[in-house]
């Protein structure tokens, strides 16, 4: 029997393990789901036993466990470490679901629920690639498992266990799935993702919420005052306006440029199925540069005032927004950060006053296409998918890449089975049951491939 074989035949229990997994409202961010968050973690530990692991523990951190578990086959194979997360974002607004976000609903062949792709389905692939090899006793690695809650949070807990436990963690390669491939007929390996700066600004006008026929005109409105301040943060060329935001901006040299227009990319199907007319993003670069490897800022929320049913006509009081900024190889989060809340000390008139709630961040990574490991991986797509994997950057964050390279010298291979149109942190986000059956399988052939590359 091989891998194909056996996954095929479990196929529907792989599937409802998945589906008990989703049902736990994971919710990291909330203090009202710690609970679910824990029983998530347990459930993983259990399935971990259950695939065939050496033995799997929680630990715990002052907000959500740290699942470990370890596979140890000979000391002289080497060793990959598999990082995922069970934590999810919250699933609002509920409204524009259409189906219930913790109960999976199969549709046109995905799964919908919160995490299903991100990460929970992927994540998940890991542990029944394990049970597959290790049914057919053919388990060609050592392997370590590293699942945490709190990745969706800035994963601040599993930078002090990393180091506390380097040790315990040593091992050849990461091996994550938390990404993306360009579609199911074009397998993909992602070579870098963004980094992060998230703050939170809140600015404040007068003491309380004032009428605004009797006060309008009389005092500053934090909400426009806002408004203009954020209207400010990008140039004509939409270039964002902070000085000295671009200073360590690594830049695509025209190698890079050409590989990535390789990548089959049809703008008018992006914007039909976004349901806008136009693109829109930093004159000078192509719609596939702007979204992986030129830093962004976007407000993520912004609030203040009245905002019930009907009408009420009050001069708020405060004003709010959350904005982040993706960065690219070479930027320091703590310095972009830095600059952003200057410039905004300096450009808020004295008619109101700003306060800052930095949140979570992290570095760009970029890694390396020519070590053994993404070779290892592009000949398991190579076999399972029929096609070579082209190498591309993503622009979302995985903060914990750069972690693991500064803190235990080790680099990442990202290997992911997502569809950027799997609409994750979104209503309705959903994940091809293709992906995750081919994703196991393919986990599978990286370990048998990895073992013997290596060996070389």
């Amino acid at each position: 029997m091989n891998a194909n074989t056996y996954i095929e035949e479990n196929r529907e229990r792989f599937l409802e393990e998945l589906f008990a997994l989703l049902r736990i409202p994971s919710i990291s961010t909330d203090s009202q789901y710690a609970g679910d968050v824990r029983k998530a973690a347990e459930m993983i530990k259990q399935r971990l036993e259950e695939a065939g692991v050496d033995f799997a523990e929680i630990h715990e951190t002052p907000l959500h466990p740290i699942v470990y578990a370890e596979k140890q086959v000979d000391a002289s194979l080497p060793t990959v470490l598999v990082y995922g997360h069970y934590d999810v974002q919250p699933p609002d607004p509920l409204a524009l679901w259409t189906s219930p976000p913790f109960e999976p609903t199969i549709k046109d062949e995905k799964i919908y629920a919160r995490g299903s792709s991100d990460d929970k389905g992927q994540m998940y692939m890991h542990i029944k690639a394990m049970e597959t090899m290790q049914a057919l006793g053919e388990v060609p690695c050592n392997i370590k498992f590293l699942i945490e809650g709190e990745e969706e949070i800035g994963s601040d807990n599993l930078d002090n266990f990393v180091e506390a436990q380097q040790e315990k963690l040593k091992a050849d390669v990461v091996l994550i799935s938390d990404t993306s491939i360009i579609a199911n007929d074009t397998p993909s390996i992602t070579a870098g993702v963004r980094g992060m700066s998230y703050i939170e600004i809140e600015l404040t006008g007068p003491n309380r919420d004032l009428h605004s026929g009797t006060y309008g005109g009389g005092v500053a409105n934090p909400i426009n005052v806002l408004t203009d301040i954020i209207s400010s943060l990008h140039d004509e060329h939409r270039r964002i306006s902070i000085p000295g935001f671009y200073e360590d901006v690594l830049e695509l040299n025209e190698n890079e440029r050409s590989e990535m227009a390789r990548i089959p990319f049809d703008e008018a199907a992006y914007k039909d199925s976004l349901g806008v007319k136009e693109v829109m993003g930093e004159d000078g670069f192509t719609t596939l540069e702007r979204t992986s490897s030129r830093p962004t800022l976007d407000v993520n929320g912004i609030w203040g005032g009245y905002t019930g049913e009907g009408a009420k006509t009050v001069i708020a009081s405060k004003a709010s927004a959350k904005i982040s900024m993706r960065l690219v190889p070479n930027q320091d989060p703590e310095k972009i950060t830095k600059l952003f809340m200057e410039h905004l000390q300096k450009i808020v008139p004295p008619s109101v006053s700003i306060k800052f709630i930095p949140h979570h961040g992290g570095y760009p990574a970029l890694t390396p296409i020519d070590s053994v490991a993404f070779q290892a991986a592009s000949r398991a797509f190579e076999e399972v998918w029929g096609k070579t994997p082209i190498p591309k950057r993503e622009g979302g964050s995985i903060p914990i890449v750069a972690m693991f390279e500064k803190v235990l010298g080790i680099k990442t291979v990202l290997m992911g089975f997502g569809l950027d149109s799997d609409s994750i942190h979104s209503p309705d986000e959903h994940y091809g049951i293709f992906n995750y059956f081919q994703g196991i399988e393919t986990i599978t052939q990286f370990y048998k491939h990895y073992q013997e590359m290596m060996k070389r």
